[in-house]
């Protein structure tokens, strides 16, 4: 196999065989020759695919440099170059070198185990064998089992070579899809003989990511054959009800549609990460300008007093002039100031960022006990960033919805069903202990199936005529094929969820849809079978949103059964139903209320006369050459008409909870329907509702249709959008090749937006992506319905382009995974649609609603405390680092530090570590319960309030005001100070250690003040770190250390004779009460004066709470068919349908009979 770039490929069949697999064939590379210049050659191997970012030889080059994107990292490797230089080392080697190795070898290790168990991950959802897989080969298939690449169908089980699959990991649809092999194909059947013998020749177009089309031809025997989208099994379907079939690969591995889809596995990195390179750059700069300012006065008192003192103080070898000393002292800075930025701070971040996942992993109130799956944050270096998402992107099918339909309630003949009330006629809610009606007397009934009413199955029982007449229509009045392998073990393969739900609940009550042939239905209706000749289906289509069967019943009866959207139907019934109508009206309203699912049944009494005029005309039509689909649609409309109503369902579909999220920003989906449909499921979802100005539907077919309805809803949103004054309008007419950033912009109202996928294709061109981004941002909700995978993913690029925000995608299918892989943070669901994106995710979980916990929760929490942690940190060091700059100014500029170097050594290792990673791993300004009850607390992190450019710079004004009181209040307090008993203090290491127990004190009290949650962990860290500071202070500066390490601990006596003075303590106090008082009056103005929502909650928790009023939604919740359009035909044709069971027609029970007559309900 191979093909040109912009050309076909060419793949041909031929004998071999496979152990694991019925047959295979080999590729035959064929050149195609349409220029004298070869072209290159692209060759396919196997069907592996790579999820990792790392292999065994590129693990360590790319990791590094991954890591050296760091600029601290950078910056701590041309220190260790620096240290390496004799004439400007003041400290030793290895003091840079071993925390550099750590740091580099802990970060590495922890990727290579990430990249390792998503890869494990991968390759343990799929059987290792069908990585051997290539282009050429011939498979087989078995029913459930998952297509692993893209194949041509070849034959099938089925009759006419028909394969039934499921898509659900290509577009979210649950449905049933029907594919058909070539009839020439179909004849190989499963002759393993024949399929040896085969040996054809498909040319088709290259790899693409276009899921919904294929064009190719198959040469065999001579003869060509057209290749369509209709014969393709693509890679992440499954095989339903179908026993087996053969499939030709046609594309293998990455070039499959899917993975074409998939986008490329980036290396994320947090804001705070972006941030935090700016802030070492400024750092480096602050650090070159002190170690200038110290370079130049050395070179000055070298060349004013140093020069005339070299007999006392001589020059270092190889130094002849101030100047050259200047400069060497300029390198001595850098290496004993480079304190500002740490190495141990990316140690500390890393530290706090894999405790803050454990806690995702560990959280019970995101587990979800029914599949045992528990919430996973499958990378640990992106948790703070949770704590600033400010757009969402959703998928619809599976995510917002768990796409799971049940039947829940019903009216009929204006008496709703489905509710419980106790015994005073109180309605009571539905929970696990609510007492299940008993379905035990009927043998058929499905057992997952579960409802609460008692009332409709007493109904059933006492043969209330309209009861049964729904539940009769239900089970005739669909398209749902029954598989019955074994008396009474019924498997209903359903085109959509909500046909399954409903013919599930007929047969539970007891009416049974047992077997179809082309034209029959068999049912068992209250234990006794009958069979209905089915006559007609009026196919379900977008514009008519409603299908019915023509059945004739044993009795003789011929009867119109209809269902479909209430919205629709309610054109169509007869005058006699108006009052009907409205009882029925005022309970939809209540359903739709709930956000459930809502549809109308009908039916008509047909007589036998126009009936046979009318299906006359129906053949004519549907054998015309012209106008077929007008003809046919208007002989629906006619018979459709003055249909009766007596009863109404609804299905409730397990919703996620999304509408207290939606509010940090747009919701993208993919759903199957015009954006009608996409606005019931807004409204259905609560993300659209009857309070907002208006909702836009953007459906244009043309670019320049588009555009305007694009500026018309904005020009409604926001009028002055369109001035030339508009902040927005002035920065593009700035000449600029960088992307802009477009400013947020404040709309009049509340708003909605629908957008098609055909039109999203238009929007997202390069002249209107920014009208697009402009206009949706304005919005509270965006829908996306039928969009491609790759279109998920170019609008959430296209807000990552020109929005300054972080962004999140959410979704559960393959179909997701190009988005989650280009958002900020990508999460995904392991719910109907398999382990695609969970396995391309970030963060993962069972649920929707465990969103809200992850954002409002651990993601809040984790970006409070980084920001804390970050702030806290820079602000110790600056402390701690200039205090050598100030006392460079006493000390002839040359380079000696301040503190004893076991202090410099453990202040960041032992002394501040662990009170910083307690406040950082425990810290919570408020509880789980009020983060999630006030939402409002998580906008500072939308607005980085927390920690941006202008907090660092006060971190950094408050480290440079502490550092002067820390130098200057010990050195006044020491200078000419006498003991008590006479003898002088005023020396270097008195003031040494004065100087850094005073930091030491201050630093420990400060972390004190910006703990808001105090914990047994803290209060030990805290008061054990001060321990082991004067601990350890004592032991070394004692005479016994000095004896045996003379060299090492030369500050001999020290402690004692320095810290048992009163005035010390008295200094160190002040110093302490100047440094923390102006923070503490800072913070108790900016609380009265611009409060933070953390410091407005007490007010807001106490304020008297207003009751809300859930009110009847006055739009209701439309019958979202996804039928595939033809399927009707497709039954009545009998090309699908199988030999009779033998269990079809018999019957297997009765309620009413002697067994079960007295059975309780």
């Amino acid at each position: 196999m191979c093909w040109d770039p912009g050309t076909h490929f060419i793949i041909a069949a031929r004998r071999r065989s496979r152990s694991y697999i019925c047959k295979k064939f080999p590729k035959l590379l064929k050149r195609k020759k349409r220029r004298k210049k070869e072209k290159k050659k692209k060759k396919r191997t196997n069907n592996s695919i790579k999820t990792s970012k790392y292999n065994f030889f590129t693990f360590l080059p790319l990791n590094l440099f991954e890591q050296f994107q760091r600029i601290a990292n950078a910056y701590f490797l041309f220190l260790l170059i620096l240290q390496l230089i004799p004439q400007i080392s003041s400290l030793a080697w290895f003091t840079t070198v071993v925390p550099l190795v750590l740091v580099l070898a802990v970060s590495g290790v922890k990727d290579a185990i990430d990249d390792f168990v998503r890869s494990w991950q991968v390759v343990g959802e799929l059987d290792e064998k069908w990585m051997n897989v290539q282009v050429g080969d011939i498979i087989k298939l078995e029913n459930n089992n998952f297509v692993t690449a893209d194949l041509l169908l070849l034959s099938s089980s089925e009759p006419h070579s028909l394969t039934y699959i499921e898509t659900a990991e290509l577009d979210g649809e649950t449905n049933l899809k029907v594919k058909q092999a070539l009839t020439v194909t179909a004849e190989l059947g499963e002759d393993l003989q024949k399929l040896t013998e085969f040996n054809g020749e498909v040319k088709c177009e290259a790899p693409n990511n276009k899921l919904d089309k294929f064009t190719g031809t198959l040469t065999l025997r001579g003869e060509k054959y057209a290749l369509d989208n209709e014969k393709m099994l693509l890679r992440g379907c499954t095989i339903r009800n179908t026993e087996w079939c053969f499939g030709l690969v046609i594309y293998a591995g990455p070039d499959t549609k899917l993975m074409q889809n998939s986008g490329k596995t980036t290396f994320k990195r947090t804001s705070i990460d972006r941030l935090m390179n700016v802030l070492v750059m400024v750092i480096f700069a602050f650090l070159g300008l002190m170690c200038l300012i110290l370079a130049i006065g050395n070179g000055i008192w070298e060349f004013d007093k140093g020069y005339y003192f070299q007999v006392y103080l001589p020059w270092a070898e190889g130094v002849n002039s101030a100047s050259y000393s200047g400069f060497l002292m300029f390198w001595s800075y850098v290496i004993i100031l480079n304190t500002v930025v740490p190495i141990s701070l990316y140690v500390s971040v890393e530290i706090i960022r894999l405790g803050n996942s454990f806690y995702i992993d560990w959280d019970r109130k995101m587990y979800y006990p029914l599949n045992d799956t528990p919430a996973q944050a499958r990378t640990t270096t992106l948790n703070e960033e949770l704590g600033q998402i400010k757009y969402i992107f959703s998928d619809k099918t599976g995510t917002l919805t768990q796409n799971i339909m049940c039947f829940n309630k019903c009216s009929i003949n204006g008496k709703s069903y489905g509710d419980v009330y106790d015994m005073s006629g109180q309605r009571i809610e539905i929970n696990e202990n609510t007492e299940k009606v008993d379905f035990s007397y009927n043998q058929l009934a499905d057992p997952k199936f579960a409802f609460y009413d008692h009332r409709l199955v007493e109904a059933v029982k006492l043969n209330d005529v309209p009861t049964h007449r729904f539940f009769r229509l239900l089970s005739l009045c669909h398209t749902v094929m029954p598989e019955e392998k074994k008396e009474g073990n019924l498997v209903y393969q359903a085109q959509s969820p909500d046909e399954g739900a409903l013919v599930t609940a007929a047969r539970n009550f007891g009416f049974v849809f047992r077997a179809r042939t082309p034209e029959t239905i068999t049912v068992v209706e209250m234990g006794e079978t009958k069979v209905y000749e089915l006559l007609s289906i009026l196919d379900f289509n977008n514009v008519r949103k409603r299908m019915s069967v023509i059945v004739r019943s044993p009795e003789g009866d011929l009867t119109l059964y209809c269902k479909g959207a209430d919205t629709i139907l309610y054109e169509l019934l007869h005058s006699s139903c108006d009052s009907l109508k409205e009882e029925t009206t005022e309970h939809l309203n209540e359903f739709a209320g709930e956000a459930l699912r809502t549809l109308v049944v009908a039916y008509k009494n047909l007589d036998e006369d126009y009936f046979q005029d009318w299906i006359r005309r129906h053949h004519e039509a549907s054998t015309a050459l012209e106008g077929r689909e007008d003809k046919l649609s208007e002989l629906y409309e006619e018979i459709e008409k003055d249909l009766m109503v007596g009863f109404s369902g609804n299905l409730g579909q397990a919703l996620g909870e999304a509408a207290r999220l939606v509010v940090l920003g747009c919701v993208t989906g993919a759903v199957r329907n015009m954006a009608v449909l996409a606005m019931n499921i807004g409204y259905s979802c609560n993300l659209l509702n009857d309070d907002m100005e208006d909702v836009f539907i953007i459906e244009g077919r043309t670019s320049d249709d588009v555009l305007n309805e694009l500026r018309n809803a904005r020009k409604k949103m926001k009028p002055d959008s369109f001035l030339d004054s508009d902040e927005s309008n002035i920065q593009f007419e700035k000449s600029s090749k960088k992307t802009k950033i477009i400013p947020d912009e404040e709309a009049n109202g509340v708003y909605g937006l629908v957008i098609t996928g055909h039109s999203l294709a238009y929007a997202l061109e390069g002249n209107l992506e920014l009208e697009l981004v402009r206009t949706a941002c304005m919005c509270k909700v965006v829908i996306c319905c039928r969009v491609t995978p790759l279109q998920k993913a170019q609008v959430v690029e296209l807000v990552k382009k020109y929005k300054k925000a972080v962004t999140l995608a959410i979704g559960d299918g393959a179909n997701d995974v190009s988005m989650i892989k280009t958002a900020h943070i990508g999460v995904g669901i392991s719910g109907q649609e398999g382990m695609q994106a969970v396995l391309s995710s970030d963060f993962s979980f069972a649920q929707f609603r465990y969103l809200q916990r992850l954002l409002l929760v651990h993601g809040r929490w984790s970006y409070i405390r980084m920001c804390k942690f970050l702030k806290y940190f820079f602000y110790k060091n600056f402390a701690f680092t200039l205090v050598h700059f100030w006392y460079g100014f006493f000390s002839g500029f040359s380079a000696q530090t301040v503190y004893d170097e076991w202090f410099i050594t453990l202040y960041n290792l032992v002394y501040t570590s662990l009170p910083v990673l307690g406040m950082s791993l425990f810290d919570q300004d408020v509880d789980d319960r009020w983060s999630m009850l006030f939402p409002q607390l998580y906008v500072p992190g939308q607005q980085n309030l927390y920690f941006n450019k202008m907090v660092f710079v006060k971190c950094m004004l408050q480290g440079i005001y502490s550092s002067l009181i820390l130098f200057f209040i010990p050195y006044g307090a020491m200078y000419n100070t006498m003991r008590s008993d006479g003898k002088a203090i005023a020396d270097y290491q008195s003031f040494a250690l004065m100087a850094q127990t005073c930091l030491l004190i201050v630093v420990s009290v400060q972390i004190g003040l910006d703990t808001s949650y105090w914990t047994v962990v803290n209060q030990f860290f805290i008061w054990g770190s001060l321990s082991v500071y004067f601990a350890i202070t004592f032991t070394m500066y004692s005479d016994g250390m000095y004896l045996i390490f003379t060299a090492s601990f030369p500050f001999v006596g020290t402690a004692r004779n320095t810290l048992s003075q009163p005035n010390v303590w008295l200094a160190i106090f002040l110093s302490i009460t100047l440094c923390v008082l102006p923070v503490v009056g800072f913070r108790f103005m900016k609380a009265q004066l611009k409060p933070t929502p953390s410091d407005k909650l007490p007010r807001m928790a106490f304020k008297p709470e207003h009751l809300r009023l859930r009110r009847t939604s006055t739009r209701r919740s439309g019958y979202a068919f996804s039928h595939q359009h033809g399927f009707g035909a497709l039954i009545m044709s009998g090309r699908n349908m199988r030999p009779k069971s033998p269990f079809a027609t018999t019957g297997t029970f009765s309620p009413n009979s002697e067994k079960y007559k007295h059975k309780g309900l």
